[in-house]
């Protein structure tokens, strides 16, 4: 009993020390993943780089409608060393479902690929993304990419530069890659400003790194 205690305030104590690195408003999408297992080292990278949510486009009812049934799957829970226990996931039966509802919240989307695609594009290291207050980063199938629907009703595609032979990357390292930039670029502004527009600029900026130990 005494040794439950300790591991619940342990992890209450960790809870409490990264909230403030939370990126607020951020969210993870992929669409349509070939192997569903793919999910759960996206809801790690997810976790780890501090993004609030991911969203999941799954028009083959892989994964379950309620994320708590999904936080009981022995499976995805070893995939994503537990983050899945602690990361918000909804899942969507299509890409403009999962569009329509994140446009009624306010969020602007960007489509990550490896090529140009899309009426604006740009490489990652170009990109401004405090631009918008809300912001979904969509990735998309491993076999097929992102599709054009997606494309269509993004504002822009955002592609990581690549200088091999090869020139594509597993969802795994490509989602680690770009949230990384991202949620870099989205929690220095907020150690910085409370509101958007840049108005709220605090005294003291709040801290974008954690202490080791912490």
């Amino acid at each position: 009993m005494e040794e439950a205690a300790q591991s619940k305030r342990t992890v209450r104590v960790r809870a409490d020390a990264i909230k403030p690195f939370r990126c607020k408003h951020l969210i993870a999408v992929i669409e349509n993943p070939a192997d569903i297992k793919n999910i759960g080292t996206v809801i790690r990278n997810v976790n780890a780089m501090g993004v609030e949510k991911v969203y999941v486009v799954d028009p083959r009812r892989a994964l379950p409608d309620d994320w708590q049934d999904l936080r009981g799957d022995r499976v995805m829970s070893k995939i994503s060393v537990s983050a899945v226990k602690w990361t918000f996931v909804k899942r969507f039966d299509s890409t403009d479902e999962c569009f329509d509802y994140l446009e009624s919240k306010g969020f602007k989307s960007i489509v990550t690929s490896p090529h140009v695609k899309g009426k604006a594009s740009i490489f990652l290291d170009e990109g401004d993304y405090t631009v918008h207050p809300k912001l979904a980063v969509w990735f998309g199938s491993e076999s097929i990419g992102i599709s054009e629907r997606a494309v269509e009703r993004s504002e822009m595609c955002v592609s990581v530069p690549m200088f091999g032979m090869i020139e594509s990357l597993n969802l795994g390292t490509s989602s680690g890659i770009v949230l990384y930039e991202v949620a870099k670029q989205r929690r220095a502004y907020q150690s910085r400003f409370r509101l958007r527009n840049k108005r709220g600029e605090r005294e003291t900026p709040l801290p974008t790194v954690l202490v080791a130990g912490d």
